[in-house]
């Protein structure tokens, strides 16, 4: 354990008091600036993993907006315990987990939240909640809070809730948990280590066009690339770039491509690698330019900044009515945003903001972010609602009311794709498309179209629609989708993953998993790993070849091949080596199913006639017996699948 680091975080001084708050009203609203710890040491104390932390309990909830967030903090935390991610502390996003038994604190996304509220209502074994960063106040973490205030008021008077934002915009929170009676719930503040950040104006010398949807005037680009520069010449330390979209990051990285350091890029989609190199620190001495979204207002911090270069730019999502869905807009970042990202050039020593606008244009600019309730479309929030047993949304707590208009739209296109009833009462298809953590529409396409494509196509499409290709995809969806089962790019290692995930839903959950989890499990038996290994030597130690049959990781589970050990000698140290079906192998399949095979053990010596065998995986309605279609020996055949009855 890390005392040392420990010791050091404001937020320490503040813990008592959010203890005895916690006791006395069992909610309480803590505002930290970032870098004080709170998303770190709280959770740990509350779990009673550091001295002082009082009674342990039994697990901690923490809820991140942001995927990359979720991970960041896990790994903080494991490492200040001086343990591996995955033990007494993890993490569980979309599409990844890394928790296990012994886990006492989770770090979520808000969105995984409310799906697990959704499947048990009284989080049974989680002694405290933890809303990070509620102050962004993203449509998830409204929808979780009112839920976990919910369940909080009837099912778990006992259960603790800790809204923890980086702004001092508490108040509304206060409200908000503190209930019907007994007032607002307490506020515990802890200062933070801030030094004197010194204001420059840089506005573009020349008029620039105003951002329109996601569209950023190249010249206002080419003037942040500038801006950069001089920041490096005229001062010393890292330098922290905050623009609106990995679009704008990667526009910028290409002009500052003779700039003397080290250009990195931080955002959702980054690889991990990149990552933790960021927030690792400076390595050789060489001044790093950090070029990052939102992100690294709050949910990380980068070490070594000693510069902020600010857009004024940020993306926040707002209705797409020609789409139907809602869709990333750049806009004009908040006051409170500007001020967070300045403050991350003060951290740890004195430091400059030079500000991209100007100095005439702060005071019109918006003092707090706009809720996303407020803005985005409101179907998915709609059919969440109705899935918990509040069509209207009338009983959920929330700060902002949802826009009736925006509720009566979502209603109607609820009822049209056959989520609600005509009382506003979530189906049984609609609980079904709440599970998937899509888009209703999507949802939708997905269950319907899987029928009529096959899952596996119906799920990769599914995915495609959901985030949006990088620009060098093209417009063409058709196009887009063919160079991303080809592609190596990290957006098409994350389409593979969410792919797989709805073709896994599509299957039930039952049978044959996902075709990338068999791939995995394939590769490491066919690989001749450690695995596979110890199953052949314990099966046929006695020195003679094992004779297994093994299934290579193809890139579908249509081309994975069955391959007999061709090694002879000791059963431990054989391979598996591709090789194709013989001339009397036969293949079923059904729709993109693969009905798959199994060759009679070599056991079974004697007549093949009568006998019955079971058919090795796909799904479990195809896992059925089938009746020899040769007579012969059975050893060293194959046989034909035959649908029975």
């Amino acid at each position: 354990m890390r005392t040392d680091v420990l010791a050091q975080l404001p937020v320490r001084d503040a813990v008592p008091e959010l203890l005895r708050a916690l006791d006395l009203r069992g909610s309480a609203v803590l505002c930290a600036p970032p870098g004080t710890g709170k998303t770190t040491l709280v959770p740990l104390v509350l779990a009673g993993l550091l001295d002082g932390g009082g009674t342990p309990v039994q697990r901690i909830l923490v809820a991140e907006p942001r995927r990359i967030a979720a991970r960041a903090a896990a790994r903080r935390m494991a490492w200040l315990l001086g343990e591996r991610t995955g033990e007494r502390v993890g993490f569980t996003v979309r599409g990844e987990r890394q928790a296990g038994p012994r886990t006492v604190v989770e770090v979520v996304t808000t969105g995984v939240l409310v799906q697990r509220l959704q499947r048990d209502q009284e989080l049974a074994g989680v002694d405290a909640v933890v809303l990070d960063e509620c102050h962004e106040r993203h449509l998830d973490a409204d929808t979780a809070a009112a839920f976990l205030l919910d369940v909080q008021a009837t099912l778990r008077p006992e259960l603790r809730l800790i809204a923890a934002s980086a702004t001092t915009d508490a108040e509304g929170w206060a409200r908000l948990l503190g209930g019907d009676g007994g007032g607002p719930a307490p506020v515990v503040s802890a200062p933070g280590v801030s030094h004197p950040v010194e204001v420059v104006w840089s506005p573009p010398v020349r008029p620039v066009r105003p951002p329109h949807g996601m569209r950023v005037d190249p010249a206002l680009l080419e003037h942040i690339a500038d801006t950069v520069r001089r920041a490096l010449r005229e001062r010393s330390g890292d330098v922290l770039c905050f623009l609106p979209g990995v679009g704008e990051i990667g526009r910028v990285a290409g002009l500052l491509g003779g700039a003397d350091a080290d250009v990195l890029q931080v955002h959702g989609r980054a690889p991990a690698a990149v990552q933790e190199a960021v927030l690792a620190g400076a390595d050789g001495g060489r001044r790093r330019v950090v070029l990052a979204t939102s992100v690294a207002e709050s949910s990380l911090t980068v070490p070594g900044v000693r510069i902020v270069v600010d857009s004024g730019l940020a993306r926040e999502p707002r209705m797409d009515h020609a789409r139907g869905l809602s869709a990333l807009t750049t806009v004009r970042a908040s006051r409170a945003a500007a001020r967070q990202r300045a403050g991350r050039a003060g951290r740890e020593a004195p430091g400059t903001v030079y500000r991209c606008w100007p100095e005439a244009e702060d005071a019109r600019l918006p003092r707090f972010p706009s809720p996303e309730i407020a803005e985005a479309d409101l179907t998915a929030f709609a059919l969440q609602a109705a899935c918990w047993g509040e069509p209207d949304a009338s009983g959920l707590a929330l700060l902002d009311p949802p826009p009736g208009g925006a509720m009566t739209a979502a209603r109607e296109v609820l009822t049209a794709i056959g989520a609600v009833d005509a009382a506003g009462r979530a189906t049984e298809r609609g609980r079904r498309m709440s599970r998937l953590g899509l888009h209703p529409r999507l949802a939708r396409a997905l269950i319907d179209g899987a029928p009529e494509v096959g899952a596996r196509r119906a799920a990769e499409v599914v995915a495609l629609l959901s985030e949006e290709p990088p620009r060098e995809y093209g417009d063409d969806r058709a196009a887009a989708w063919r160079t991303a089962r080809r592609a190596g790019d990290p957006y098409a290692t994350r389409w593979r993953q969410e792919a797989r995930r709805l073709d896994f839903f599509c299957d039930g959950g039952r049978g044959r998993p996902a075709y990338g989890r068999r791939q995995r499990r394939i590769g490491r038996r066919a690989g001749g790993d450690d695995t596979h290994r110890r199953r052949a030597a314990r099966e046929g130690g006695d020195g003679r070849a094992c004779g297994r049959w093994e299934r290579t990781a193809g890139g579908c589970p249509r081309h994975d091949h069955r391959t007999r050990c061709p090694r002879r000698g000791r059963a431990g140290a054989h391979q598996a080596v591709p090789r194709r079906h013989p001339g009397r192998t036969r293949r079923t399949h059904h729709r993109d199913a693969l009905c798959w095979r199994r060759r009679a053990g070599s056991e079974d010596r004697g007549i093949a006639g009568g006998r019955r065998y079971r058919s090795a995986g796909a799904r479990s309605r195809h896992g059925r017996h089938t009746r020899c279609a040769r007579r012969g020996r059975v050893g060293g055949r194959w046989y034909r699948v035959r649908r029975t009855a």
